[in-house]
């Protein structure tokens, strides 16, 4: 199965916010130097040159210095890897997270994160610039700290970016969950949680991992709506 792997870019006017950074541009040219022999083999990375964070702001003539914020839903190594290249930004990322990113058991890979970075560990909900317009909120169980991100930007829709909460929209709708699972019982209740901003607050939700909605939706340099 070939899935997507996105990054979104959201434009305020105290500052520019970027959900997600996606695989390091080196998993594209070098994918075993990059990602190990391992990793590279099972997970074949098809995007090719040009499709890495960095060249996709460029498309729509941004430089990585115009990043104020960048939010990690997680830190898993297609979530997480572009980090380095946005050095003057704010991380977003839960505590708990963090973590485990940092801790003993770590199971991710440093080279994605462990950067001379300015991390902003946060708990729980959280208003990025207190006007409601971004606002993080738990979706744990795929990971221990995993985050999405409720969008409400003057429009009738409002918008989720899920992460990998909800890899796609069957897994939404069948409620099922991925066999990539830290804790079960917490993506369940995540899902419950997306569930209910879709059909009870009429979001629009973004799916982690959803090669259908990617062919539907718009790319960039056109905006997403």
């Amino acid at each position: 199965m070939t899935i997507s792997m996105s990054s979104y870019l959201l434009i305020h006017p105290q500052g520019r916010v970027l959900f997600d950074t996606g695989v390091h541009c080196q998993a594209i040219t070098d994918p075993i130097g990059r990602l190990g022999e391992r990793r590279a083999t099972r997970f074949a990375v098809r995007s090719q040159v040009g499709d890495d964070v960095v060249s996709q702001l460029a498309l729509i003539g941004m430089r990585p210095e115009d990043i104020t914020h960048v939010i990690n839903s997680h830190v898993h190594v297609d979530h997480c890897g572009g980090n380095e290249f946005f050095p003057q930004a704010t991380f977003l990322v839960q505590s708990r997270e963090m973590a485990r990113a940092r801790g003993p058991d770590n199971p991710y890979d440093p080279q994605d994160f462990d950067h001379s970075l300015t991390y902003q560990l946060i708990d729980g909900d959280y208003d990025l610039f207190g006007d409601g317009t971004l606002v993080l909120i738990p979706t744990y169980g795929h990971t221990p700290g995993h985050q999405s991100l409720w969008v409400r930007d003057g429009q009738a829709t409002p918008l989720v970016f899920t992460g990998d909460a909800c890899y796609t929209q069957e897994h939404l709708d069948r409620d099922v969950l991925p066999q990539a699972v830290w804790n079960a019982n917490a993506m369940a209740h995540s899902l419950t949680t997306l569930r209910k901003l879709r059909n009870t607050h009429g979001a629009t939700l973004f799916y982690g991992h959803d090669p259908g909605q990617w062919q539907g939706i718009r790319h960039a340099p056109e905006p997403l709506r």
